[in-house]
């Protein structure tokens, strides 16, 4: 699926909501469609509109399905972005045991939903192949403080933890999604030490990352950091899939942006490290932003003015909520893929990075979800590959601070945020599908 994804128009999605008549079930764990007998059932529809018992275990159970060696299909703006797998007495013992609403679905019913599909603004995409996955994230982590880990884990996807020293000595070759969260990329520990300086957790963090740049070669942090960014941009450009959220598509950008400066503050005294480096940084090394003014001052608990909330600064903006765009799934089936929602306008939640401003974003960057002057989730091409970013930390936990106790997703099983997180683990299989843009 390496295709540019340039949006060339929207649909209502009350439009497709229209067409939820069609094997409208009742929201039991496995119903059966009506008027079809069981026994002549073709495929399992996995529905996504508000039928299904467990939004987020469908995914992982979509994704077993690939793992196994089978196939499934994305029904893009269908009942909300439902799946068709193969009707297995295996896919049906594992859809009753994560408790994932699915439909037996007959040949002459599949035949109506296709008819359907062809006529309307919606898709069938090919998922041919489960994706290997890495999670960017210190040794000894825990995966309550990461929404897409939780998500993972929760939908019972698998996938590997790497750090500095994997991306730096082995690559990422044997990956082809990435996820990166609340990382700060510049080596400034996300100016924690404003408010948290002296807690152990922070000196632990300090320390850990002091070893890697020490074992690795740099003779600093922001040296080491920049080295993974410009590792992870090249991942990208080969080829690569990269989802990262909170301070991580921030940080990431203006490392990259300021690679021959440097914009990270003295830890020690408290003053800037190169006062003048916002004017010499190069955009053009970036992936996603341009023409932003870097927060120099060390005092100050924010990067740059990319992020349009502003969260740790008296300046700070309040939630609101924020709205997907609506696209054409037959020539934007990308950012259609990464859009699919039973709800269109989702609660906003803060993050070290909220939200980004939209006069920031260079040109082609494709805006999929929006909140007044902001960006709330994007999404662009970089050489072979794509980046999104979506910001905030927790789609189910507003004003996360630290020390909060873990989201437990089993009681938001049907959350959209969440599903967001979850669209972008899918959307990689796709690949092999020869899209029309």
């Amino acid at each position: 699926m390496r295709c540019r994804a340039a949006r060339r128009g929207r649909c209502p999605r009350g439009f497709a909501g229209a067409l939820r008549w069609l094997l409208a079930a009742t929201p039991a764990p496995a119903a059966v469609v009506a008027g079809v007998e069981e026994a002549t059932a073709q495929q399992l529809l996995v529905p996504m509109d508000h039928t299904q018992a467990d939004h987020l275990k469908a995914y992982g159970l979509t994704y077993r399905m690939l793992e196994r060696g089978g196939r499934a299909e994305w029904l893009l703006n269908f009942r909300d972005g439902s799946f068709f797998i193969p009707d297995t007495e295996d896919a049906r013992r594992q859809a009753a045991l994560m408790g994932v609403t699915v439909e037996p679905v007959g040949v002459a019913d599949e035949a109506r939903v296709r008819g359907i599909i062809a006529q309307s603004n919606m898709e069938s995409v090919i998922l041919e192949k489960a994706t290997s996955i890495a999670v960017y994230t210190p040794p000894n982590s825990t995966p309550w403080d990461d929404a897409v880990t939780m998500a993972l884990e929760y939908a019972e996807i698998p996938y590997e933890k790497i750090w500095d020293i994997e991306v730096l000595r082995d690559g990422l070759d044997d990956f082809e999604w990435l996820h990166l969260h609340h990382e700060d990329f510049t080596g400034q520990y996300s100016k924690f030490y404003i408010t948290y300086a002296g807690a152990p957790w922070l000196e632990e963090e300090v320390a850990r990352n002091e070893e890697a740049a020490r074992v690795l070669g740099y003779p600093n942090v922001p040296a080491l950091k920049k080295a993974v960014s410009g590792a992870i941009r090249d991942y990208v450009a080969q080829g690569g899939f990269l989802f990262a959220m909170c301070a991580a598509p921030e940080t990431l950008e203006l490392a990259l942006a300021a690679a021959e400066v440097d914009i990270a503050a003295a830890y020690s005294d408290g003053t800037p490290a190169d006062p003048d480096a916002g004017d010499r940084v190069d955009w053009g090394l970036a992936m996603a932003f341009r023409d932003a003014q870097i927060q120099i001052a060390p005092s100050v608990n924010a990067f740059s003015d990319i992020d349009g909330h502003q969260v740790n600064t008296p300046w700070r903006k309040q939630l609101g909520a924020f709205t997907l765009f609506d696209f054409s799934a037959k020539f934007d089936p990308v950012p259609t893929m990464l859009t699919q929602s039973h709800e269109s306008v989702l609660p906003d939640f803060y993050g070290l990075t909220t939200s980004f401003a939209v006069d920031r974003l260079k040109p082609g960057v494709v805006k999929l979800g929006v909140e007044g002057g902001w960006a709330k989730y994007i999404h662009g091409k970089f050489g072979e590959g794509t980046w999104t970013y979506y910001g905030g930390h927790d789609p189910e936990d507003p004003e996360h601070q630290i020390g909060d106790p873990p989201t437990d997703l089993a009681l938001h099983p049907n959350s959209p945020g969440y599903r967001l997180i979850l669209n972008n683990v899918l959307f990689p299989a796709a690949r092999k599908k020869k899209l029309k843009t």
